[in-house]
């Protein structure tokens, strides 16, 4: 279930970059991506009979407004920034360094222990990002991509700990829908102010290979958010959270593969880089099992429920 989830999140990236190159702008995907979710989810809800479990208290508000904004809003629109300047795969590395940010959250802000593998991770991915930029010379990477990638990365971090705190509070896919809601109303409320100099007509218009725009909006919403979300929740029934994210490393891989074939952007990719992006995952690999669990039986308890990740 997550190699399937990551496939399909790989491929997202691919058929989002071709919405971008259409003309549609990424807050408006970013839109149509959460208010189609969040509409897909609840119809999941209601025929699954949990309709109840969408009751919402005044204490879960703030919650769930901060969970929807960061990772479910914020986090896909600065992607869709990052990949609409950057090749897919090197966009994705980027924004996948936000565990390191949650394990020096944990250490830093938190007082956790940590194995000192936490900081061969952190010398790794950086040595990583340092080769995907190509720092030695001249930086070869739009610069407004590289820091959408990077805050990209911080959301998805601040989305990594609010989840911790919103599986404690409620089940996983009432979580997740309203997120998806707070993250559809903050994209409506961007399309009143600030509304997109092209309008909506691109959603009309098809790609260069004769595919319909709106056709790949329907991917994105329901092969590329709704049923990864689905598979990466079932999945974490399965396999502890750590195990999930490090098999879930495969995406960037795929991604990139995807792009390579659909995109040809294979050009963009020198050995340089390759070999950064694959530093960039092992580091990422060793923050992840860095973090020292205290053994008692309720922590265990809370740390396999699932917690959705979001990713391309």
């Amino acid at each position: 279930m997550v190699v399937a989830s990551g496939t399909l999140f790989a491929v997202n990236g691919t058929v989002s970059k071709l919405v971008l190159r259409a003309g549609v702008e990424p807050p408006q995907l970013a839109f149509i991506r959460a208010a189609g979710a969040f509409a897909g989810l609840l119809v999941v809800m209601l025929l699954l009979g949990r309709g109840r479990r969408l009751a919402v208290t005044r204490h879960d508000l703030p919650l769930l407004i901060g969970y929807g904004l960061a990772g479910f809003f914020l986090v896909p629109m600065l992607y869709f920034v990052a990949i609409s300047r950057l090749p897919v795969g090197i966009g994705l590395l980027f924004e996948y360094t936000a565990p390191l940010f949650v394990a020096l959250w944990m250490r830093f802000g938190q007082r956790e222990r940590v194995r000192p593998r936490l900081w061969g991770g952190l010398a790794l991915s950086l040595a990583g990002l340092a080769c995907v930029a190509e720092v030695w010379g001249e930086l070869s990477l739009d610069g407004l991509g590289v820091l959408a990638g990077l805050a990209a990365s911080v959301g998805l971090a601040i989305y990594y700990l609010l989840g911790a705190r919103g599986v404690a509070r409620r089940d996983t896919l009432s979580l997740t829908t309203w997120a998806f809601g707070a993250a559809a109303m903050a994209g409506l409320l961007v399309q009143a102010v600030a509304p997109s100099r092209g309008g909506w007509a691109p959603l009309a218009e098809s790609t260069s290979a004769g595919v319909p725009v709106a056709l790949l909006c329907v991917y994105v919403v329901v092969l590329g958010s709704i049923a990864p979300y689905l598979l990466v929740g079932a999945a974490l029934w399965h396999l502890p959270a750590t195990s999930v994210g490090i098999i879930g490393m495969i995406e960037p891989v795929i991604a990139s593969a995807v792009a390579w074939i659909t995109l040809g952007e294979s050009e963009a990719l020198n050995a340089a880089q390759l070999a950064g992006g694959a530093l960039v995952l092992a580091g990422v690999a060793l923050a992840e099992t860095a973090r020292v669990r205290p053994p008692e039986p309720e922590t265990a308890a809370a740390e396999e429920k699932p917690v959705a990740v979001p990713t391309g």
